[in-house]
């Protein structure tokens, strides 16, 4: 995967920066853009920008990365990104998104009245919000500060603070040795290893190992990898690999097991759970 270019992924928008660094010159609350469907992944390089940002998933998937953790971002949620925040973003399958850039004074409360997030996490969308977001992109850059499109900007804002959280984050630790395991269960997520054999792997006992990974993220390790499989599994299904193939990829011995596991994770069965976004989607 490569970087690409800010006016490859909005190829109908003559009206955008050439570069998403030059995103900050747009003076204007928010500004909403719709990315074109790109077959292929794509990946922006570590950036940062004043500007709070939300990625809207309408097909395949969003993978966004911080210094704190890894979101998943399936179609009808949505990963909000506050301004001045380190980041990496990549399209999953066919990947297809809404992108909403929002001044760093509308995060706080403002002369807009709302309070969006102050850490990143994934929304759920509403098909209000939903709508709100596609009206948006088809603004003009400079679109008028005052009148009808201001003022749906406004409602956009109230229904974007009102959205709900979805737990498909993986938090990842701080201190050096775990971080070598989160890289290691990244890179081998279907290893059965004991907790013993991945502490000695670390340099690290397996109390103080298990005890650490708590303080820090509020997960216990098994806790954790189960997140890891919920992320790894939505990524996969989006390219398109069927539920059996991706429950053996991961070290389960049948599917059923798998399955129960993503229910728990998220309420519904891995298939049932994107063919539901992807319908509503479709509506």
């Amino acid at each position: 995967m490569t970087d690409v270019p800010f006016t490859a992924i909005f190829p109908e928008r003559r009206d955008l920066p050439t570069s998403i660094e030059d995103i900050d010159d747009v003076l204007r609350p928010v500004l909403a853009v719709g990315v074109a469907s790109v077959s292929r992944e794509w990946e922006h390089i570590p950036h940062r920008h004043r500007k709070g940002q939300l990625l809207y998933a309408v097909r395949g998937i969003i993978h966004c990365e911080v210094e704190s953790g890894v979101w998943i971002v399936p179609p009808q949620c949505a990963v909000w990104i506050p301004g001045g925040l380190l980041h990496t973003a990549r399209g999953v399958g066919e990947a297809q998104c809404y992108c909403l850039f929002v001044e760093a004074e509308m995060v706080a409360m403002g002369a807009m009245g709302v309070i969006l997030p102050g850490s990143c996490c994934t929304l759920a969308v509403s098909p209000l919000l939903r709508e709100l977001i596609i009206k948006a992109a088809g603004f003009p850059t400079l679109y008028a500060l005052h009148g009808a499109e201001a003022r749906l900007v406004a409602t956009l804002l109230d229904e974007l603070a009102a959205a709900p959280v979805e737990d498909l984050h993986l938090p990842l630790p701080r201190d050096v040795r775990l971080r070598q395991l989160a890289s290691l269960l990244l890179a081998q997520p279907a290893d059965k290893s004991t907790l013993t054999q991945w502490a000695a792997r670390i340099g690290m006992s397996e109390r103080s190992m298990t005890r650490q990974l708590l303080e820090e993220i509020g997960m216990s390790v098994g806790r954790w990898r189960r997140q890891l499989h919920v992320i790894i599994t939505l990524q996969r299904l989006a390219k398109g690999h069927s539920v059996k193939t991706v429950a053996l990829e991961l070290g389960y011995e049948n599917t059923s097991g798998f399955v129960t596991m993503f229910r728990k994770a998220t309420g519904k069965p891995p298939a049932r759970y994107l063919a539901e976004r992807k319908a509503t989607t479709s509506a």
